[in-house]
C-alpha cells in the first residue's frame, strides 16, 4: 500500500526542522567504484534516522563535467551515470519517505555548465540569436572588443567575463560567468528561461521531492545596463547588496512565482502536501533586512543565516548575531535558519581553533545552533566533529586552485569521504582501495568513525543524537531569542522554551549555574555547578524552582 501526503499541519514542519546536508559523492559509495553514490547514500540513511533529523538536503547529483563539485550542471532533470539511475533516486526518496525523513534537491538556476545543450548551441549560433539571448552575451569594450564588456569580477577570482571565438574562427562575444568559466551565467529576464526552471521544478516534484535548495538565490537577475561594479567590489561583504549584480528587486516577483507552483502542484504518494514543500535561499547578503525579503510571506520559507556560521568564536559578536538575526527574522513572520557548516566552508573544529580547544567549540556551538529557535542544517560529518582535511596539491578540484593561482586551496578539505567504520581510509565509505576514492582521507580518523563513536558516550555523535532528540522534547515555544546576561561579558543564556535553557560560556571566567536548575546536557564536563570556558549547557527548572 503507497502512502498519501500527510495533512498540512497546523505549524509547518520547516519551521523548526533540522536538514542534514548530503554531498554525495563524498557520502557513501554503493559500487565500489571509489565515488559516493545514490544506492550508498540509500543504504545509510538508518543513520540519518538514528541521529534524528527531519529532512535531507542533496547537493546536486546531475551530469556535470565537475568543473565546480557538480554546481555546473549540463542536464538539470537527469541523473549523473557515476552517481545512479532515476530508479536509484526514486529508492531513495521512497526510504527517505518510509524513515520519516523528507527529501530536498538542489535547483541552481543562475547558470548552467559549459557542456550543458543551451549553451554549445549559444555558442555555435550568431550574435544576437534566440540561442545566445538565453545567456548573457555581450560586446567587448575596446578598439577591437578586446576588453571585457565591464569590470565585474567572478567569484573564483578574475574577471567575470570569457570572449569566445565565433564559427569564422575569429574572437567575438563574451559571456559572463560570475563563477568559473565553465559556468555561463543564464539571462533571467529572458521568458525561455523561466519557463524551463518551471518545467524543472515540476519534474523533481513529480519525482517526490519535498522541497528545493536554490543555489546563490541572490544573483539571477542583474542591472539593468550591466553598469560597472568600481574598485573594492569583493571587499565590503556587508555591503554586497548594492553590487549590480546582486540582490535585484526582480528576484522577488519570480520567487513568488515558484512558491505558488510548490503550493499548488499535485502531490505524489508520499511526499508532503503541497502547502507543506520549501524552499531555502542560499543567498550571500548580509544586510539582514534585505535578506529577511527573500523569507517574506509568499516566498521562499528559508534562508541561511551565513553570518552565524561566519561569526568568531566570541560572546558579544555571537550574542548581536543571534539577537539581530531572530529580530530581523521575526519582522517578516520566517523562522531564523541556523547553519554551522556547508560543503562550501571550513569545518568548524578547524574553523574554531583547531585541536582540543576547537573541538570543544564546535561541541558548544552545537548546542547553541541546535538549543535556538527556527531551523538548523547540518553538514555530513558535522555529527562526526571532522576537522578540515589537507588535500594534495595534485588532488585538489576546487576552482578557486587554479583561479587564485594555487593561493587558495579552497573548499575540498571540507568535501573527503565520510568515515564510517575500520581503523585505516577508506573507512567502510567504499570498498576501493583508498588512492581510488573521491578524495584521499587523513590516517588518523579511526576515533572518528560513526562506528567508533556509536557507543561512546562522550563522542561527539552522542552529543547530537542527544542534543536532537532533546530538541524533539522541547518544541521552541516562541521565534523570538530573548537573551540573558551581561552585555559585554563573556557568557550568555536563553530559553528555548519554559523548561530549557541554553547557557553558552566562552570566556575564561566559570558561570554559576541558577539554584534550581538541573543539567540536561552539556557539551564538556561542568565543575560542580560552574560552566567552565568553551561550555554550553542545557537546563530545566522544576515548575516551582522558576
Amino acid at each position: 500500500m503507497t502512502a498519501t501526503p500527510a495533512p498540512v499541519s497546523p505549524t509547518p514542519w520547516w519551521r523548526d526542522a533540522v536538514c542534514y546536508e548530503i554531498h554525495p559523492r563524498a557520502f557513501a559509495d554503493g559500487n565500489a567504484d571509489g565515488v559516493g553514490d545514490l544506492p550508498g547514500a540509500t543504504a545509510r540513511l538508518d543513520h540519518l534516522a538514528r541521529l534524528g533529523v527531519d529532512a535531507v538536503w542533496i547537493t546536486p547529483f546531475y551530469p556535470s563535467p565537475l568543473a565546480d563539485g557538480g554546481y555546473d550542471i549540463a542536464d538539470h532533470t537527469a541523473v549523473a551515470p557515476d552517481l545512479g539511475t532515476p530508479a536509484d533516486f526514486a529508492a531513495l526518496v521512497a526510504k527517505a519517505h518510509g524513515l520519516g525523513i523528507k527529501v530536498l534537491v538542489d535547483v541552481v538556476p543562475n547558470h548552467t555548465s559549459h557542456q550543458h545543450p543551451w549553451f554549445r548551441e549559444a555558442v555555435a549560433a550568431e550574435p544576437g540569436s534566440p540561442a545566445r539571448k538565453r545567456y548573457i552575451f555581450r560586446e567587448g569594450r575596446g578598439e577591437k572588443g578586446e576588453l571585457p564588456p565591464n569590470d565585474w569580477q567572478s567569484a573564483f577570482g578574475g574577471p567575470a567575463w570569457t570572449r569566445i571565438d565565433e564559427a569564422n574562427g575569429l574572437p567575438g562575444q563574451w559571456y559572463l560567468h560570475l563563477h568559473a568559466p565553465e559556468q555561463p551565467d543564464l539571462d533571467w529576464r529572458n521568458p525561455e528561461v523561466t519557463a524551463e526552471f518551471e518545467r524543472i521544478l515540476t519534474y523533481w516534484l513529480d519525482r517526490g521531492v519535498d522541497g528545493f535548495r536554490v543555489d546563490v538565490a541572490h544573483t539571477l537577475f542583474k542591472a539593468e545596463g550591466l553598469p560597472d561594479a568600481g574598485p573594492g567590489q569583493h571587499q565590503d561583504i556587508h555591503r554586497n547588496h548594492l553590487m549590480p549584480y546582486y540582490d535585484q528587486d526582480e528576484l522577488h516577483p519570480l520567487f513568488r512565482t515558484w512558491r505558488a507552483l510548490l503550493d499548488q502542484h499535485p502531490a505524489p504518494d508520499g511526499a508532503v502536501a503541497p502547502r507543506e514543500r520549501v524552499m531555502v535561499a542560499e543567498a550571500g547578503i548580509f544586510d539582514r533586512e534585505r535578506l529577511a525579503r527573500y523569507v517574506a510571506p509568499g516566498e521562499m520559507q528559508q534562508i541561511f543565516n551565513f553570518a552565524f556560521l561566519e561569526c568568531p568564536w566570541d560572546a558579544r559578536e555571537m550574542r548581536e548575531v543571534v539577537e539581530q538575526s531572530a529580530r530581523a527574522m521575526q519582522a517578516v513572520g520566517a523562522p531564523v535558519t541556523w547553519v554551522l557548516s556547508s560543503h562550501d566552508a571550513i569545518r568548524p573544529v578547524t574553523r574554531y581553533g583547531g585541536g582540543p580547544a576547537g573541538e570543544r567549540r564546535a561541541r558548544a556551538a552545537a548546542l547553541l545552533m541546535l538549543a535556538l529557535p527556527g531551523a538548523a542544517y547540518v553538514y555530513q560529518g558535522e555529527e562526526l566533529g571532522l576537522p578540515q582535511a589537507h588535500i594534495p596539491d595534485d588532488r585538489i578540484r576546487d576552482p578557486l586552485w587554479q583561479r587564485s593561482e594555487h593561493r587558495d586551496r579552497g573548499r575540498d578539505g571540507c568535501r573527503v569521504p565520510l568515515p564510517w567504520t575500520g581503523g585505516v581510509p577508506p573507512y567502510g565509505f567504499s570498498d576501493a582501495a583508498p588512492e581510488a576514492c573521491w578524495f584521499p582521507q587523513p590516517a588518523d580518523w579511526a576515533q572518528r568513525t560513526v562506528a567508533a563513536q556509536e557507543n561512546d558516550e562522550h563522542s561527539m555523535l552522542t552529543l547530537y543524537r542527544t542534543a536532537l532528540h532533546l530538541r524533539r522534547a522541547h518544541p521552541a515555544t516562541d521565534t523570538a531569542v530573548r537573551v540573558q546576561g551581561p552585555a559585554h561579558g563573556g557568557w550568555f543564556a536563553f530559553d528555548r522554551s519554559p523548561r530549557l535553557r541554553c547557557l553558552v560560556n566562552f570566556g575564561p571566567q566559570p558561570v554559576r549555574l541558577a539554584d534550581g536548575a538541573r543539567v540536561l546536557l552539556s557539551s564538556a564536563p561542568l565543575d560542580g555547578r560552574d560552566v567552565p570556558q568553551d561550555t554550553a549547557v542545557w537546563t530545566t527548572f522544576e515548575e516551582s524552582s522558576q
